[in-house]
């Protein structure tokens, strides 16, 4: 069969067959005007209507720019029908891709017509979503604006896929004017040039200070450290860093600092021409830092047209300290709690550092908001690793109330505040409320989109989890909790196929990541591709932390090989493993072990002592031997947690390996 370039648009009625089930007629309607509205417009723009598929049509165009056109147009009479009609929604979305097509009669076949059907879902209603080969034909032909959404991991596709929204007439103004279209830019480490090596610490903490700054600039999106961080003392180009950080603009520059005195350079780069848009060297004494990172992003902010707000200009003041000594503690305390918990190096002596150097930030200056909050998250992030709960959520709690009655505008206390809310109250709630303040205070912020799509994903709302997962990604695209997210999002919607092509995509391209290589052995086994999980079973083995042991042993129960679960959880019972075992991954192998009432009184007595943990795990494959039992049910309501799963699982086929 002979191949062809051509764009392949699909059309869909959002909300189409829950309508059915109450309206059927009336759906039947809506999808006769959908070809009633499609189908002049085709010969004008040379489109031929494949074949109608439900509720949406196949459509197939030898020019991209005509299938834009033609979509956009359709979705104009669509909004005028809406707007001037007293009658139902029709609520329309459609999805273009361009690529290689073969014929098969009067149908074609091919993977872009499968990617095409993928893009389309991603469209709001009343909304055209495009991939990037057909934005990098018309962007520039066209007269209406593009919102890039990122990268997007599709169902049956195996590579993340670049996707554009059309921004139209009507479509909100503020989502005309999202996260998209703003400029992106990345701070990357500021290089120490010192006579003193042991200033590191103050070199790496300025450069999370500032990026932390230009995070306040609601005209930005500003990379977060996360992904920033790998790149200190790279020989990586400019435009190297800024395809893989998929940013405009970078900000880099060197502090040299003797005693009290510092020399700072800094320079904005524009990433397609990697010319300078600005460079300037300050000089002065360490009381002149918070001067200097004002006007850093003053200059930023005017460099790439983008304008500061008089509320933006005291964000960057509001929650810092004129304390010196406190703020250099604090700048170590930031050093060590990143190598902590970004370095993957999750010992106890960072860990003991950062909370030292934390606390005497505070010490020094009661004031000191940012300091309170920074250590309210670090403590909660060491929970379950160096410290048990019923340690952490008291003194974090206290930290974060101080830290917002000092700074009521800071979005990492109202982070905290979330993560609280849902750790240590289960209330979810009053959880989602603070993460929707802590990224409306910084929308930059990478770290709030992710616990909030991890909230989302607990409560069963999976397309709203996977659409904070994706900020969360766009936002600091080497950070790796996101993507994890996106898989397990998958998993507990029931869409193994999915979660597995997303998983061995993230093994392929993340190597040095072992997590991924286990989630996909522990996939595997879960639907019934024992040979595959067996093979790989060495991927869990002699992991990094206890963490990998507990997860070992889970897959090995799994395939039928009890010895290592029955262990850890003989280890647990005795006391001498609790550090990493928590009570409901106890409860979790007593489940899988065929021990049902052992599994539910040790969750109902995690209950009853205050820790609670049954949150985090319920949705495991671990727990369905016990999923239908009341007293489950009746735990999973007193947690304010669905007591009702919408996926399917089968019963997983064992065996032991040899």
């Amino acid at each position: 069969m002979a191949r062809r370039l051509a764009a392949i648009m699909f059309t869909d009625i959002a909300g189409y067959t829950a309508l059915t089930q109450t309206d059927e007629s009336g759906a039947l309607r809506l999808l006769h005007e959908q070809r009633e509205l499609c189908r002049p417009l085709l010969e004008a723009h040379q489109g031929r209507e494949v074949k109608s598929m439900g509720d949406g049509l196949l459509i197939e165009f030898p020019d991209v720019l005509d299938a834009v056109n033609f979509g956009v147009e359709l979705l104009s009479r669509v909004h005028e029908r809406n707007v001037l009609e007293k009658v139902r929604p029709l609520l329309l979305r459609v999805g273009i891709h361009l690529g290689d097509v073969q014929s098969e009669g009067t149908d074609i076949l091919g993977d872009a017509v499968n990617i095409a059907s993928r893009v389309e879902p991603m469209a709001d209603p009343e909304g055209v979503c495009v991939s990037e080969p057909v934005y990098a034909q018309v962007h520039n032909k066209v007269p209406f604006r593009f919102d890039r959404l990122g990268p997007r991991y599709l169902r049956g596709v195996a590579e993340p896929i670049h996707l554009y929204r059309v921004v139209l007439p009507w479509t909100d103004a503020k989502a005309a004017a999202g996260s998209a279209l703003l400029p992106r830019l990345a701070v990357l480490p500021l290089v120490n040039i010192g006579p003193d090596a042991k200033d590191e610490y103050f070199v790496d903490g300025l450069t999370e200070e500032l990026t932390s700054v230009l995070s306040q600039i609601r005209g930005l999106r500003v990379i977060a450290r996360t992904s920033v961080g790998q790149f200190k003392g790279t020989t990586k180009t400019i435009a190297q860093i800024g395809s893989e950080l998929a940013v405009s603009s970078v900000l880099e520059g060197s502090v040299r600092k003797a005693g009290n005195q510092l020399r700072i350079t800094v320079q904005l780069i524009d990433v397609k021409s990697e010319e300078h848009r600005w460079s300037q060297s300050y000089d002065g004494t360490l009381e002149n830092i918070f001067k200097i990172q004002g006007e850093v992003a003053e200059r930023t902010a005017a460099a790439l047209k983008v304008e500061l707000l008089k509320s933006e200009r005291e964000a960057v003041e509001e929650g810092r300290t004129s304390n010196l000594a406190a703020y250099e503690a604090y700048l170590r305390g930031i050093q060590a709690s990143r190598q902590f918990v970004v370095g993957g190096r999750r010992s106890g002596e960072f860990d003991r550092e950062a909370v030292l150097y934390l606390n005497e930030a505070i010490q020094r200056d009661p004031q000191f908001a940012a300091a309170h909050a920074y250590l309210a998250s670090h403590l909660i992030g060491s929970m379950g690793v160096t410290r048990p709960g019923s340690e952490v959520f008291p003194r974090a709690r206290e930290l974060v109330t101080r830290a917002l009655e000092l700074s009521p505008g800071s979005s990492e206390a109202h982070a905290a505040r979330g993560n609280l809310a849902v750790q240590a109250d289960l209330d979810w709630g009053r959880a989602e409320s603070e993460f929707q303040q802590a990224i409306d205070l910084n929308p930059s912020g990478a770290t709030a989109r992710f616990w909030y799509g991890s909230l989302l994903e607990v409560l069963q709302r999976f397309p709203e989890a996977k659409k904070q997962y994706h900020a969360a990604v766009d936002l600091d695209p080497l950070w790796l909790l996101p993507r994890r997210g996106l898989v397990t999002t998958e998993e507990f919607s029931g869409d193994m196929d999915a979660a597995i092509t997303l998983c061995e995509s993230l093994a392929r391209n993340f190597r040095e990541e072992g997590w991924f290589r286990g989630q996909l052995v522990w996939l595997y086994a879960l639907a019934g591709r024992i040979d595959e999980a067996v093979r790989q079973l060495d991927a869990l083995a002699g992991g990094p932390d206890p963490v990998f042991r507990v997860w070992h042993a889970t897959t090995l129960a799994l395939l039928g090989q009890p010895e290592e679960a029955r262990a850890l959880l003989a280890d647990w019972e005795n006391g001498t493993d609790a550090g990493y075992v928590s009570a409901s991954r106890a409860a979790m192998f007593c489940s899988m072990l065929g021990e049902q009432e052992k599994a539910l009184t040790i969750l109902e007595r995690d209950y009853r002592d205050g820790d609670r943990s049954l949150w985090a795990h319920y949705r495991s494959a671990c727990f369905d031997p016990i999923r239908g039992d009341p007293r489950f049910i009746k735990l999973l309501g007193e947690m304010h947690l669905p007591t009702r799963t919408p996926w399917r699982r089968g019963t997983v086929p064992v065996r032991s390996s040899p």
